[in-house]
């Protein structure tokens, strides 16, 4: 990306949360949208708040406006859009936070000051909006977790799965993870299977730059890793077909390969469905590695979901 590009950035943040973002970090999101030096003019995010509810649970109030302010915190202009209620003619009451009109008409108002745009949802309803986006010059990118639109991908410039960005959504069983180094916790995809042999190679994102689309590590340049995977190592009811499906998503810890001096393994390999959060809690289990006395997956961690939590760099 050219230094001298204009950037803004437009989340989704209700979708986002519901659709597998869920603590997205702000942080490492506002480096990826500027892994090629552009300029952040814009970045924008849309934030649910209920008010009928903060006016009665003083916790809830708390909690939302820190979360908020964090996220200004790191430089985002934070759009809040606020929760309405309605009942039906049964008397059953709905809940309704809908941003996307606000955000289709500061990005339209916004084009005429960007060149690239990276919009964070996957609502298929954005579509008419990406086409007139680029109508105007803008190159515009797609980031989503799961449940994102087809149409929406194809649209698009270009698409990236947010479980595949180093640190963008953390692992709640891993506060100190260090993407990348063995003992770590990763995501990635199957770069090629074996079924005859029962093993094949996974590949990851080390880093963010703007090199992500040199997918061959053998390019200098390729910010990927390709690490070895026995069968052994996945988890109950992940298929052959699954490993030769490019769109799965896997989550993984590395260990020090025992067949190759310097290289890493994958062990403990887990899908990461699209109807579920990438992040849910796993038993215990003690694995012997090379270089580590032992890689342990803890029991759940019994977080509550109901307010984001924004974690910083360490």
């Amino acid at each position: 990306m050219n230094s001298n590009l204009r950037v803004g950035v437009f989340v989704d943040a209700e979708n986002i949360k519901f659709n597998g973002g869920y603590q997205m970090r702000y942080d490492v999101l506002r480096r990826f949208a500027a892994r090629g030096g552009g300029a952040l003019l814009r970045l924008n995010t849309y934030i649910a708040y209920d008010r009928e509810r903060a006016y009665t649970d003083p916790d809830y109030q708390k909690k939302a406006n820190a979360y908020q302010q964090r996220v200004r915190d790191f430089g985002w202009k934070v759009n809040i859009k606020a929760v309405r209620r309605y009942t039906d003619d049964e008397g059953n009451v709905t809940t309704k936070a809908n941003s996307d009109l606000d955000l289709a008409v500061d990005a339209m108002l916004q084009a005429e000051h960007l060149d690239h745009i990276l919009l964070v949802t996957g609502d298929g309803d954005f579509l008419q909006l990406v086409e007139a986006l680029q109508n105007r010059g803008c190159r515009v990118e797609l980031l989503g977790f799961r449940n994102v639109s087809r149409e929406l991908q194809r649209q698009v410039d270009d698409y990236f799965s947010g479980y595949l960005i180093p640190d963008l959504l953390p692992f709640p069983n891993e506060p100190r993870n260090a993407w990348g180094e063995v003992g770590s916790a990763v995501r990635g995809v199957c770069a090629k299977w074996f079924p005859d042999k029962g093993y094949g190679f996974l590949r990851f994102a080390k880093r963010i730059d703007e090199h992500l689309w040199i997918t061959d590590q053998r390019d200098p340049e390729s910010p990927y890793e390709t690490v070895f995977c026995h069968a052994s190592e996945l988890s109950d009811g992940i298929t052959v077909d699954d490993m030769l499906n490019r769109e799965n998503v896997f989550e993984f810890y590395l260990k020090e390969s025992e067949q190759k001096d310097g290289g890493k393994a994958a062990i403990l390999v887990r899908r990461v469905h699209e109807h579920d959060n990438a992040v849910r809690p796993r038993p215990t289990r003690h694995v012997a590695t090379s270089g580590l006395d032992a890689v342990v997956i803890p029991l759940a961690d019994g977080e509550e979901h109901h307010v984001e939590e924004v974690r910083e760099e360490s």
